[in-house]
């Protein structure tokens, strides 16, 4: 959150020849540490949005370097400098956006309800990046959101374009940003290489990133470029194929399994016994789209089978009824279903 440091003390005017002019006149210093917003994306472009902050505020001297914003004056002034201060970064924390209006709504606003932009969220999941916002869009996905809200163990199954993986992956940084939890797990089977990855050119980034892609932009949407580098280098967030789950214990983490119809049964079984304290996990996959060898079993229509009367365990199906991408989406899903159950 935000460390407010509030240190009181005395500055004295020197001048050149270490003559004092008023030498006891009392200053105080008022230090605000941003720690969990990008500084550059708050201050704005050539800190515009730290100069217009400035103009309602002309008898404090504000200085914005670093991660930090430093504000000197007299007790009264500051006091109610870092009351709308923390507004506006709560603001800004939530909806990843600060815009000359909202600034001015806070600045000027006589209470915390006068410049609320969102009585009830409603279906909102997440404010993503600019404000986007980020929400359940039909009946299953929101019964996705329930289910998840009440099982700490979530199937969902559906077609392409039903919006499985996206909902999974707002309701996951909507658990960070709650601090429900401390890291983001999003794994999936790499099956068009086996997980063997050795023979693929680059570096394992470089390998894994084909397979993970879908991962990446819904976090785009969602975090912030930089926060979401950030996240993705100190371990906050972390896309891995699912052979480096082995092993691992998943403690405080909100857990997704993306495309789970191409895992084998070893694999769901090993990864289902990855939950540790504190953990949700999300399996998403569509039983249509199994790309695994003939007559291999896929792990998730076993384990469908296998989990469906434990208690803790939510399976939410959604159909062409959920698809949210282009409406030919829906028709092609139908033409299809058409054919094979005919077949």
């Amino acid at each position: 959150m935000l460390n407010i440091i509030l240190n009181c003390h005395y500055f004295y005017n020197f001048i050149r020849n270490h003559k004092l002019t008023n030498p006891y006149t009392p200053l105080n210093e008022l230090i605000i540490e941003l720690t969990d917003i990008t500084p550059k994306e708050f201050f704005g472009p050539q800190n515009n949005n730290i100069a217009l902050i400035k103009t309602f505020f002309p008898k404090l001297k504000i200085v914005a370097r670093g991660t930090k914003i430093t504000a000197f004056g007299d007790d009264d002034m500051l006091l109610e400098f870092d009351k709308r201060l923390k507004m506006l970064l709560s603001h800004f924390e939530k909806y990843n956006k600060l815009d000359e209006n909202m600034i001015e709504r806070v600045l000027t606003s006589h209470s915390k309800k006068d410049y609320e932009t969102s009585k009830k969220s409603g279906d909102v999941i997440v404010h993503g990046v600019n404000g986007r916002l980020i929400k359940a869009q039909t009946a299953n996905q929101r019964k996705l959101v329930d289910s998840v809200r009440e099982n700490d163990m979530v199937f969902a199954i559906g077609p392409a374009g039903t919006g499985k993986t996206y909902t999974g992956v707002a309701l996951a940084v909507r658990a960070l940003k709650n601090k429900e939890v401390k890291r983001i797990i999003l794994t999936r089977p790499a099956v068009e290489a086996g997980e063997n990855l050795g023979f693929l050119p680059g570096d394992l980034k470089e390998k894994l990133d084909p397979y993970m892609q879908p991962l990446y932009d819904a976090l785009r949407d969602m975090i912030p470029p930089e926060k979401l580098e950030s996240y993705i280098e100190n371990g906050t967030i972390q896309i891995a194929p699912l052979a480096f789950m082995r092993g691992r214990t998943l403690d405080h983490a909100f857990v997704i399994l993306d495309e789970g119809q191409n895992t084998t049964h070893a694999q769901m079984k090993m990864f289902l016994t990855r939950m540790g304290k504190d953990a949700k996990f999300l399996l998403t996959g569509d039983p249509g789209q199994i790309d695994l060898p003939r007559r291999t079993i896929s792990g998730l229509k076993e384990a469908l089978l296998i989990l469906k009367d434990i208690e803790g365990v939510g399976m939410i199906f959604l159909d062409d009824k959920d698809v949210i991408r282009h409406k030919l989406v829906k028709k092609v899903i139908e033409a299809y279903k058409h054919i094979e159950n005919r077949d």
